[in-house]
């Protein structure tokens, strides 16, 4: 069975917590505001920087020759980024003439997954149910598993060696008869695999250590996984499609393994293209197996926006302080790197833009949130009022949203910014007076629904019927 924890947090400690978020909300408001702020100052900079990089850039035509006519020049050029500098990663003996050279580890461990769930209670009081599950995945480190809330799952991880993430690049690389400063040389992403050959003599050493730490685990016999009921790999979605994605890639790297020709294999430590494995079998990981990814960056061709200086480069500054200076693979136009650059910084202006409103609304739940507290002791009423709050929350946070934008924007682009102002004030005037206009019209016309039914009529028993009259007798006199 899953393991669960059901936790009850009392009505008087739910309002205490919910006037404690009040100082939050005001917290997180101001960090909203200030978020808003800057990043349509950001954007507008960012704007103008492009607009003038866009107008100021040269070509440069050759850049295997150095044109002195073109010192202090923004170029936009294209050549082959190259290197003559030769990195070594000693910890595993090996080495090559690379741009740089990465090491990535992982590690496979039991992952502690969590759902929760929780209910009002009738009196005010929050009931919370934690069902926690288990299941193991590769993961980029170590996992603490005495931490676990499960006891059977607790001290279940280990690791068969310690392996940290590494990353080396060369300080001397070639773009023509130019240098590339170390901003524009750790834009470089040519990756490639770094195929291993790792001395006998060090991976003998490695199988050892790993044998040792094995079965310090394990014991001298075949370790015994767990056995699970199918209820506790039932994950959640998103667990579920990160697991499938590891086991994706997992599933590649083995077939590389598989195929690869320069295997090395020992009891506990393995090598086969680019991965050395720590475990005894890389098909079949068990927990605190580990797995080292080597790859390589090579030269490529490479397209470059900078100012020179000298024989190197160094970022554009536009008039109002903004630097801007880029490298993108393959060859490409002055024209479609600015393009780009503009294309990315309207995605990240709506990004945080969108970012800035949600946290505005969430600083205003807090705020706010003590209003429907009060009423949890009864949870109908608090629904009701936890809906109109949240109403409220989400039109006055967008209003004050817009406000801060259209002001930010006022410094630099008036028009938008009085239209941002405009459609802020509608958004107020809705709800703030049209709202209370509504609110008299429904109650006039409910008064007048009822001024208008008929007044109830007391039942009239039916008349007699009248007595004949004889018929008289016309005789003349």
């Amino acid at each position: 069975m899953a393991y669960t924890e059901t936790t009850t947090t009392g009505y008087g400690t739910r309002v205490g917590n919910s006037f404690k978020s009040i100082g939050t909300g005001f917290v997180l408001l101001i960090a909203a505001t200030a978020l808003l702020w800057w990043n349509e100052g950001r954007a507008v900079k960012t704007a103008k920087m492009l607009e003038e990089a866009g107008s100021a850039y040269v070509e440069m035509p050759n850049p295997e020759k150095k044109d002195a006519s073109l010192d202090g020049e923004l170029i936009c050029g294209t050549a082959l980024a190259t290197t003559e500098d030769s990195l070594s990663d000693t910890q595993f003996g090996i080495g090559a003439k690379a741009i740089a050279l990465k090491r990535k580890v992982e590690y496979y461990q039991w992952v502690e997954h969590v759902q929760e769930t929780k209910k009002d209670k009738l009196g005010g009081s929050e009931e919370v149910t934690r069902t926690y599950t288990y299941s193991q995945e590769w993961v980029p480190s170590p996992i603490q598993s005495s931490q676990f809330k499960d006891p059977a799952y607790q001290n279940k991880n280990t690791v068969l060696a310690t392996v940290e993430n590494q990353d080396q690049w060369a300080e001397n690389v070639s773009f023509g008869a130019y240098k590339l400063s170390e901003g524009l040389i750790h834009s470089i992403s040519s990756k490639e695999a770094f195929e291993l050959a790792i001395s006998e003599n060090l991976l003998a050493q490695f199988d050892k250590a790993t044998k040792a730490a094995y079965e310090r685990f394990y014991g001298v016999q075949q370790p015994v996984q767990p056995v699970l009921p199918a209820q506790d790999l039932v994950l959640s979605d998103s667990a579920k499609a990160v697991a499938d994605s590891l086991q994706a890639v997992n599933d590649s790297i083995n077939k590389a393994m598989e195929n690869a020709q320069n295997k090395k294999d020992f009891e506990y430590v393995h090598q086969a293209g680019n991965v050395l494995y720590y475990g005894k079998v890389p098909g079949s990981p068990q927990v605190g197996d580990v797995r080292v990814t080597f790859e390589k960056i090579v030269p490529a061709k490479v397209t470059v926006m900078a100012v020179v200086d000298g024989d190197t480069f160094k970022p554009f500054k536009a008039k109002n302080g903004k630097r801007f200076q880029t490298l993108v693979m393959g060859k490409k136009t002055g024209d479609e790197i600015i393009e780009d650059a503009q294309d990315a910084n309207s995605t990240w202006t709506w990004i945080l833009r969108i970012v800035g409103i949600l946290l505005v609304v969430s600083a205003l739940k807090q705020i706010f949130g003590f209003l429907s507290m009060i009423l949890k002791v009864v949870p109908f009423l608090s629904s009701i009022m936890g809906f109109g709050v949240g109403i409220i929350c989400w039109v006055i946070g967008v209003a004050w949203s817009l406000i801060v934008i259209a002001i930010a924007w006022i410094f630099y682009r008036p028009v938008l910014g009085i239209i941002l102002l405009a459609i802020a004030g509608f958004l107020v005037w809705v709800f703030a007076f049209k709202g209370k206009d509504k609110l008299k019209e429904l109650a006039a016309n409910a008064k007048n629904k009822a001024a208008a039914q008929p007044a109830a009529v007391a039942p009239v028993a039916p008349a007699e019927p009248a007595a004949p009259v004889a018929p008289t007798e016309n005789t003349e006199a």
